[in-house]
């Protein structure tokens, strides 16, 4: 197994677009200049996609996810994460990433550094890689409360 150091933020050049690496530097992009029709494109649309991230909760369908992303984008939040230290496990028509982001969330008041465990999930879908499955964890109970509370209350 080959780890990967070299981050992804999204703002990578993309050299093969039909390389798992080039789903994750789109999903990163998306994410991190918070564009909803990029992250759109990222996602397979089916009740079959799910999410399980650090706000709390399973989501499942793209309708669900969705909102997630929305509510993100559109509160006064602004959270920036890379991903790193990860590998990437694939067969011709799906690939599994394992790894860490890091990254910061920042308000008016305050700034957090991020540490977030995340696996991604993509599928080929009509030639084209999709996400099926994201999951992401906060190890310190400290810094999830932390991040629950300020993103969930810019989020209200």
């Amino acid at each position: 197994m080959k780890i990967i150091n070299q981050p992804i933020n999204g703002c990578e050049e993309i050299i093969d677009i039909s390389s798992p690496h080039s789903a994750l530097v789109n999903f990163y992009s998306a994410f991190n200049k918070q564009n909803y029709q990029l992250m759109e494109k990222n996602w397979l649309h089916t009740t079959e996609v799910t999410m399980s991230n650090p706000l709390g909760g399973i989501k499942r369908g793209w309708n669900e996810i969705k909102g997630v992303y929305q509510k993100i984008f559109s509160g006064q939040a602004t959270v920036y994460v890379e991903f790193y230290d990860y590998s990437i496990h694939s067969t011709d028509s799906m690939f599994l990433a394992v790894g860490r982001e890091r990254g910061m969330l920042t308000t008016k008041n305050k700034q957090i550094e991020l540490a977030i465990r995340t696996t991604r999930i993509y599928v080929k879908h009509d030639n084209i890689w999709k996400q099926i499955h994201h999951h992401g964890s906060i190890e310190n109970p400290e810094l999830l409360e932390i991040y629950q509370t300020t993103v969930l209350e810019k989020l209200q």
